[in-house]
């Protein structure tokens, strides 16, 4: 498995994750979103998404990091990221769904691109732009786990919800995002951050994280 990614995207930090608590060897394949390398041609030849992350595997190119994760509970049952039961596997997918369809789609690079150079806003807009809609879905998130009554986890063990929230708490305190509010999502993520599988996928310990950091 080749994993083409970014060390701070979000989507590619959920496989990298994932990737580990499935125990799934991978190489990591750095791509450079600062200098446009998703958008080369030889790279949209392979993902015409433009984006990360891609994983090169079994003969085939694959785009787009939540159909990814489904595939991999597909092909590699082993380690399971969803429970079995239906009830319990829609409230993983809900509040997973929630911080994946959400939040991703207004928060990543393009669009803070795009509100800078064709609105010309200032870094201080954008930043305020982040941490709005981190406000509209992280509540709601931090809500359903109250309800919940949940521990380290929302389950018994790390899953897919994890997964994708834990990058994107990451990108929360990057853009100053009050998370004093939410004990229950921050319970969860020291939790995790104690686990190996999501100590070696953090930012800071990519191949391509910049020596400074």
């Amino acid at each position: 498995m080749k994993l083409y990614g970014y060390y701070r995207s979000s989507t590619s930090y959920r496989l990298r994750i994932a990737l580990n608590l499935k125990g799934l060897d991978y190489d990591i394949v750095p791509v450079n979103l600062l200098r446009s390398e998703q958008k080369e041609d030889q790279y949209r030849a392979r993902n015409p998404f433009g984006g990360v992350p891609m994983l090169e595997v079994e003969g085939r190119d694959r785009a787009q990091s939540m159909a990814i994760l489904e595939w991999l509970e597909d092909r590699f049952p082993a380690a399971p990221l969803l429970p079995e039961d239906a009830e319990t596997r829609f409230t993983v997918r809900e509040l997973t769904s929630a911080i994946a369809t959400e939040l991703h789609a207004p928060l990543n690079l393009k669009v803070l691109q795009y509100i800078k150079t064709q609105f010309e806003q200032d870094q201080n807009a954008v930043d305020a732009w982040y941490r709005h809609w981190l406000g509209l879905t992280l509540g709601p998130v931090e809500q359903r786990l109250a309800q919940l009554e949940t521990g380290d986890f929302l389950l018994d063990r790390p899953g897919m919800f994890e997964t994708v929230l834990i990058p994107q708490v990451y990108n929360a305190r990057r853009f100053a995002y009050d998370l004093s509010q939410s004990p229950h999502i921050m319970r969860i993520e020291a939790a995790c951050m104690q686990l190996p599988a999501f100590i070696a996928a953090h930012p800071d310990n990519q191949p391509d994280t910049p020596k400074e950091n």
